[in-house]
């Protein structure tokens, strides 16, 4: 059923991210984290997110602006780097709360905590039309590198701070999509060569026919997307999907997932 529910999930999210503002991982990660622990739905999350940015790299890629991925990209793959060293370190740290409902026992754990702020957070900002307005300027750039890598490599949130800063750095459409590609390859090979140090040993390896899978679907959705939404905003659905989230982050919050 995972297979099923994950692949479908991949497939209909690159469609909707292509030109929509919100990510694949986004979505992606709290659905893995269903049917996996939450730091291995996180790895899972980032490899389907890597490769399905390598195919788009190959259809945007060469669009990208030089100066700002070097302003941008250097400090985003540090960042990174340190966000997911951070990921691998609070995994170790042991339950803060654990309490039964029936016969079936739940924990509160600092790493699902963590997250499930993270993604309430970057939830909220999908939802208030002030985030929408929220813009920052070309000197602000490194700084944003910085916070995007970070989020990207502790939870797999780039895309919303990465966008905030690159929308003013005066890049044309193509340019703007083409950079971000590159940058948030970039974050997730250096999230992923840091998570596969641990995550190999906890089910990384296992589950490559799901991750060939849900790679699968989201190049073939990406690619539908290059093709069909070039010029859609589907704001709707990505209000609906902020709900959704907040929900997911509520319940792994709490133990419950």
């Amino acid at each position: 059923m995972e297979y099923v529910i994950i692949c479908l999930v991949a497939f209909l999210t690159s469609i909707l991210t292509f030109f929509s503002g919100f990510g694949l991982g986004t979505i992606l990660m709290p659905v893995f984290a269903l049917f996996f622990p939450i730091e291995l739905a996180i790895a899972l999350a980032g490899v389907v997110h890597f490769f399905n940015n390598v195919f788009k790299l190959f259809l945007v890629g060469n669009k990208a602006n030089k100066s700002v991925l070097i302003r941008f990209g250097i400090p985003a793959i540090i960042a990174a780097f340190l966000g997911a060293w951070l990921l691998l370190n609070i995994t170790d740290l042991p339950s803060i709360y654990t309490y039964q409902i029936g016969s079936k026992s739940f924990e509160i754990t600092p790493v699902k905590l963590i997250i499930s702020i993270i993604l309430i957070v970057f939830s909220v900002i999908e939802l208030l039309p002030f985030f929408d307005k929220l813009q920052f300027n070309k000197k602000q750039l490194p700084f944003g590198g910085f916070l995007s890598g970070f989020f990207g490599g502790l939870s797999g949130h780039q895309g919303a701070l990465r966008t905030a800063f690159l929308i003013k750095a005066g890049l044309t459409k193509e340019a703007f999509i083409g950079t971000a590609v590159v940058i948030s390859c970039l974050v997730d090979f250096t999230r992923i060569s840091m998570y596969s140090t641990r995550m190999l040993e906890s089910g990384l390896y296992e589950n490559i026919p799901l991750i060939v899978s849900a790679t699968l679907a989201a190049i073939l959705g990406a690619f539908l997307g290059h093709k069909l939404l070039k010029k859609v905003t589907l704001k709707f659905i990505q209000k609906f999907v902020a709900v959704f989230l907040i929900i997911v982050s509520v319940a792994l919050g709490v133990g419950l997932i």
